[in-house]
C-alpha cells in the first residue's frame, strides 16, 4: 500500500496539492471574510428590530442525547492492510461518530478505539452490486467485466459498506438479515446527522460560511445545490479543494496505474484517500486560524454597527433601490418565461412525499402512546408506565423505529426538473427534511413528557384514571403537532423552492448584469462597505422578485387544505400559558422516579456514579422472535474469524471473471453449528433402572472422556430422564414357544447382520473413539421414526405366526425328549426374564424389545435384531446409542414392562 501512494505521489505532486489547497483556502477566505462583516450585520439587525415567524406550540429540548448512545455491538470488519475480516465491537456515540474496538472489554475499559468514521459524505450500501457500481465511476473507462468476482469477498452475505467519493470505504458484515438490517439503518442515521454538520444556533458563522461556499462554487461556474455541502466546515472545505483537484489527478495518475481491473481501482482508492487526508489536514488548520482571525475582529465590528446602524441601513436601502431598477425588469421577464409555469410542479413534488412521511411521524408518536395506554389499563401501573416512557424518550433519535417516516421522504423526486433548474439530486431536501422530522418527533414526544410528569406530580393516578390522563396529554400535544408540522413544512416548502429558483435566476441574469454592477460600489460610504455589499444586493433583488410568486403558491396550497396545511391566517390559541416555563425543566429521569428501566451505576472513577451506557443506549438489543439475544449477534459477542477464509485463499485457483464460489457444505453458515464447533456435545441413550437413575443424575460429574483415542476435558453433564414404553412382539410365557420364535428368526438375523456390518462401516469414521463399546451396544431407531419401523414390521406378523404354526405342527410330531430338550436350552439363555413368574406387558406393535428380552450378562443382541429389512435402515448420523445396563438391572425393570431411558449430554 505505502509503496503504491510512494509511487504515484511523489513529493512534486504532494507540493501541487499543498499549493492548490493553499490557492482555494486563500479565495475562500476573502469571500469569507466578506460575508462575516454581512452576517454579524444582519444578526444585530436582528436582534435590535425584531421579528421572526410563528411561535412553535411544542417545546423544544436543548441536548435531548445527553447520557445516551446510539448504538453499539460486533460487526466483521475487513481490514486492507491484511484483506483479513476481523470482529470488532462498535460504539455509536451521541456525536453519531462510529467507533470500533479491538472487543467490548477494550472499550468499557475506556481504551482508545482501533478508529473513528466520520459518516459525513458517506453513503451507507447493503449490496455489493450497488458498491460496484459506484466505484466503477471512480476511474473513467475501467469497468469490473460482468460476471466478475466481488471486489471484496465478503464473510457472509448480508454486507455493510460505507463509500465516500474521496475517503476510504468501510467494509463490515454481519450473520442475519435482521442485524443487517437494524445496522443499516442506524448507519444512515449516522450519515444524516454528519451531514448536518453546521450549526444552526451560530448566527454569524454559518451563515457566513454558507454564503462564501455558494459564491466561491458560483465564481467557477457551479451553481445549484452540492451534494457534497455536508459535515463540518473542514470537510466542506476538502471537499471543495477536491471538487477540483481531484479530476485533475485523476487524469494524471489514472493511465500510470498497472495491473487487472480490481487492482487499479484499489490503488487509486488508496491514493485517493492519502490525498483527501491531506487536503483535510490543511483546511483543518487554515479555517481555524481564519475564524480566529475574524473573532478577533467582531467587537470592534459590533461596535461600529451599533453605532451606526441607523445610517448604514438608509445607505443599504438606497443603493438598493438603484440596483433593484436595474434588475427587476429582467428578472420579472426571466420569471414569467422560464420559471411561473414550473412554480406548481415543483411544489407538488416537494410536498406529496414530505406531508407523507410528517404524517407517518405522527402515526408512528400516536401508535406508541397507544401501547403505552394498554399496558396502563391492563394493571401495569407506574413501575410500567416509568420503562415504556424511558423508551418512548428517545423514539426521535431510534433509527429503526423512525425508518418507517424516512422511507415516505426518500421517495421525494425532481426527474425532468433537475436539467432545467441545476439540481444534481434531490438528496439536500430529502436530508433536510428527514432532519426536521426528527425534531419535531423530539419536540412531540418531549412536550408529552413534560405535560404527563405534571399531571403525575399533581395527583396520584391509577388505573382507568392514568389512562385517562395520558389520553388527554395526548390529544394536546397531538392538536400541537398538527400546527407546528404545518408551520415547519410552509417554510421548508418556500426554502427549497428559493433553493432550486434562485441559482437558476442568478445564472442567466448573471451575464448581462454582473458588468453593470461595479459603478454602485461607488455609491456606498467607506465606513460602511465591510457591511454593504453589492453582489449580495443583488442576490437580494433577484430573491424580491421571485419570493411573492413562491409564498402565493405555498398559500394556494393551504387554502386548498391540501396535504393538511393550515393557512398562515389561522393562528393557534395558546390554551398551556404556562407551557413554556415546562420547557426549561430538564428531561424527566422516569427510570429514576418510576423504576423503569435496569440501572446500572458506574462505579468507576471516571463514572462517578454515573449511568453506564449500557443503560442509557437508545436502540435495543437484536433478539430473535421468542429468544434472547443471540450469542453471537452483533449485539452481543461476535464469534471468532477462523472459519472465514482469507482474501488470499479464496482467490486461490480464481481467476479474473470468474464467478465466486459457493461456501462448502461442512462450512459452519449459521450461528448454531459455530456453537457447535466451539462446544461439541456427545449425546448418549441409556437405559436404566431406579438405582442406576440415582447415579446417573447424583453421582455424575464432570471428568475427562476418551474420545477417537484422546482425553477430552468435560465441563457440563446433562442428564435427561424420560420413561419410554418398549415395543415387543406376541411373546408367550411358555419356554417352548419362546424357543420356537427364536428359531424361525435365524435366517433373518443373519440377513439383518450384514446390514449392521454395512451401517458400523459408515458410523465408524465418527465414533471411532467408541468402537470397544459399540460391542456391548444396541442402536435404537429414533422416536421419530419408530413409527415407520413398526409399520414395516407389522407387515410380517403374518408371515412369522404362520411360521410359528408350522413349528408347532412339527415339534408335536418329535420326540418328547427333544422338545424338553429345547425348553431347557432356551429356560438358561433367558434365565433373568424368567425369574420373574408375574405376567409380562405386551404391546402388540411387533417391535421386540432386546433389553428385556435378548440379553444375557450385560451382553447386547446385534443391531441385527432391532432392523428387519433394508429399507428401515437409519442413517447412522440419526441414531442414538444405547448402553444396556445388563441382566441385574433388566431384571428389576421386568415388572413393570418398560424401562427408563437417560439422556447423559457431554459438553466438551
Amino acid at each position: 500500500m505505502g509503496d503504491v501512494i510512494s509511487t504515484h505521489l511523489d513529493e512534486g505532486k504532494r507540493e501541487m496539492i499543498t499549493a492548490r489547497a493553499r490557492q482555494v483556502m486563500g479565495e475562500f477566505g476573502h469571500v469569507y471574510k466578506e460575508q462575516y462583516a454581512v452576517a454579524l450585520f444582519n444578526s444585530v439587525r436582528f436582534e435590535i428590530e425584531g421579528g421572526g415567524g410563528p411561535q412553535s406550540q411544542l417545546l423544544h429540548r436543548k441536548n435531548p442525547l445527553e447520557d445516551h448512545s446510539i448504538f453499539s455491538g460486533g460487526l466483521f470488519q475487513y481490514l486492507e492492510g491484511n484483506k483479513k475480516w476481523r470482529n470488532r465491537f462498535v460504539f455509536v456515540a451521541d456525536t453519531y461518530d462510529v467507533s470500533f474496538y479491538e472487543n467490548k472489554v477494550a472499550h468499557e475499559r475506556g481504551l482508545h478505539p482501533k478508529g473513528t468514521i466520520n459518516c459525513a459524505g458517506y453513503k451507507a450500501l447493503t449490496s455489493m452490486e450497488e458498491y460496484l457500481d459506484l466505484v466503477s465511476t471512480s476511474l473513467p473507462g475501467v469497468k469490473a467485466k460482468v460476471g466478475s468476482g466481488p471486489f471484496v469477498k465478503g464473510a457472509t452475505q448480508f454486507p455493510l459498506i460505507l463509500w465516500h467519493p474521496y475517503a476510504r470505504h468501510h467494509y463490515f458484515c454481519v450473520l442475519t438479515e435482521k442485524e443487517q438490517t437494524k445496522w443499516h439503518a442506524v448507519l444512515q442515521d449516522c450519515v444524516r446527522h454528519s451531514n448536518n454538520g453546521l450549526s444552526e444556533e451560530c448566527r454569524v458563522q454559518t451563515p457566513a460560511f454558507t454564503d462564501a461556499v455558494r459564491l466561491h462554487r458560483q465564481a467557477q461556474g457551479h451553481y445549484g445545490t452540492w451534494d457534497m455541502m455536508c459535515g463540518g466546515p473542514p470537510q466542506i472545505l476538502a471537499n471543495l479543494v477536491m471538487e477540483t483537484l481531484y479530476p485533475e489527478l485523476r487524469n494524471l495518475i489514472g493511465p500510470r496505474l498497472k495491473g487487472k481491473i480490481k487492482q487499479r481501482q484499489r490503488n487509486w482508492m488508496l491514493i485517493s484517500e492519502a490525498v483527501y487526508k491531506q487536503v483535510l489536514s490543511q483546511t483543518q488548520a487554515q479555517y481555524e486560524a481564519l475564524v480566529q482571525a475574524c473573532e478577533v475582529e467582531t467587537p470592534r465590528l459590533d461596535a461600529a454597527l451599533r453605532t451606526d446602524m441607523d445610517q448604514i441601513i438608509t445607505s443599504k436601502e438606497h443603493v438598493s433601490g438603484k440596483i433593484r431598477a436595474l434588475v427587476l425588469p429582467r428578472a420579472e421577464q426571466l420569471l414569467r418565461r422560464s420559471v411561473q409555469p414550473y412554480v406548481s410542479s415543483i411544489l407538488e413534488a416537494l410536498m406529496e412525499p414530505t406531508s407523507r412521511g410528517f404524517s407517518e411521524v405522527r402515526d408512528v408518536f400516536f401508535r406508541e402512546l397507544v401501547e403505552v395506554s394498554k399496558n396502563t389499563l391492563n394493571g401495569g401501573g407506574k413501575d410500567k408506565l416509568g420503562e415504556h416512557m424511558e423508551k418512548i424518550s428517545m423514539l426521535a433519535f431510534h433509527p429503526v423505529k423512525m425508518q418507517s417516516c424516512y422511507e415516505k421522504v426518500e421517495q421525494l423526486s425532481l426527474e425532468g426538473l433537475q436539467q432545467r433548474f441545476d439540481v444534481s439530486s434531490p438528496s439536500v431536501f430529502v436530508q433536510r427534511a428527514q432532519i426536521l422530522m426528527r425534531e419535531q418527533m423530539d419536540n412531540a414526544v418531549y412536550t408529552f413528557e413534560q405535560l404527563l410528569h405534571q399531571s403525575l406530580e399533581e395527583k396520584d393516578q391509577r388505573g382507568e384514571n392514568l389512562c385517562k390522563t395520558i389520553q388527554c396529554c395526548q390529544d394536546r400535544v397531538l392538536k400541537k403537532y398538527d400546527y407546528d408540522s404545518s408551520t415547519v413544512r410552509k417554510k421548508f416548502f418556500r426554502e427549497a423552492l428559493l433553493q432550486i429558483i434562485i441559482p437558476y435566476m442568478l445564472k442567466q441574469l448573471a451575464p448581462s448584469c454582473h458588468p453593470d454592477l461595479p459603478p454602485f460600489q461607488e455609491l456606498i460610504f467607506e465606513d460602511f462597505s465591510r457591511f454593504i455589499l453589492v453582489e449580495n444586493m443583488f442576490e437580494e433583488v433577484v430573491l424580491q422578485s421571485v419570493t411573492k410568486d413562491i409564498m402565493m403558491a405555498v398559500k394556494e396550497a393551504a387554502v386548498q387544505k391540501r396535504h393538511n396545511l393550515y393557512r398562515d391566517s389561522m393562528i393557534l390559541t395558546n390554551s398551556d400559558p404556562d407551557l413554556h416555563l415546562l420547557g426549561e425543566s430538564p428531561s424527566v429521569d422516569w427510570a429514576a422516579q418510576f423504576g423503569g428501566g435496569d440501572e446500572e451505576s458506574d462505579e468507576s472513577p471516571e463514572g462517578c456514579g454515573r449511568s453506564k451506557w449500557r443503560r442509557r443506549q437508545v436502540v435495543s438489543m437484536i433478539k430473535l422472535d421468542g429468544m434472547g439475544p443471540l450469542p453471537y449477534e452483533s449485539c452481543l459477542e461476535v464469534p471468532g474469524v477462523d472459519f472465514i477464509p482469507e482474501e488470499g485463499e479464496m482467490e486461490e485457483g480464481e481467476e479474473e471473471g470468474a464467478t465466486p464460489m459457493e461456501p462448502e457444505p461442512n462450512s459452519p453458515d449459521n450461528v448454531q453449528e459455530i456453537r457447535y464447533l466451539i462446544n461439541p456435545v456427545v449425546e448418549m441413550v441409556v437405559p436404566a433402572s431406579e438405582e442406576d437413575l440415582a447415579v446417573l443424575t447424583n453421582g455424575t460429574e464432570p471428568g475427562m472422556l476418551t474420545l477417537e483415542g484422546e482425553e477430552e476435558e468435560v465441563t457440563l453433564i446433562t442428564t435427561v430422564v424420560e420413561e419410554v414404553h418398549r415395543k415387543s412382539l406376541q411373546w408367550k410365557s411358555a419356554p417352548q414357544e419362546v424357543s420356537k420364535q427364536l428359531i424361525e428368526r435365524g435366517p433373518d438375523q443373519k440377513a439383518e447382520g450384514e446390514l449392521q456390518e454395512k451401517g458400523e462401516a459408515a458410523f465408524e469414521g465418527k465414533v471411532e473413539g467408541i468402537k470397544d463399546a459399540l460391542q456391548e451396544m444396541a442402536i435404537m431407531i429414533h422416536e421419530e421414526r419408530q413409527d415407520q419401523v413398526e409399520a414395516a414390521i407389522e407387515g410380517e406378523d403374518e408371515a412369522i405366526e404362520n411360521a410359528i404354526q408350522e413349528i408347532e405342527m412339527a415339534v408335536q410330531e418329535e420326540d418328547e425328549d427333544r422338545i424338553t430338550e429345547c425348553a431347557v436350552d432356551s429356560d438358561a439363555e433367558l434365565a433373568p426374564p424368567l425369574a420373574d413368574s408375574s405376567p409380562r406387558h405386551h404391546d402388540d406393535s411387533g417391535f421386540q424389545s432386546l433389553t428385556n428380552e435378548a440379553l444375557d450378562e450385560g451382553e447386547a443382541q446385534p443391531m441385527k435384531d432391532v432392523l428387519k429389512t433394508e429399507d428401515s435402515l437409519t442413517d447412522p448420523g440419526e441414531v442414538e446409542v444405547i448402553v444396556e445396563q445388563g441382566n441385574a438391572a433388566l431384571h428389576d425393570n421386568s415388572e413393570t414392562g418398560e424401562d427408563s431411558e437417560t439422556e447423559i449430554l457431554y459438553d466438551i
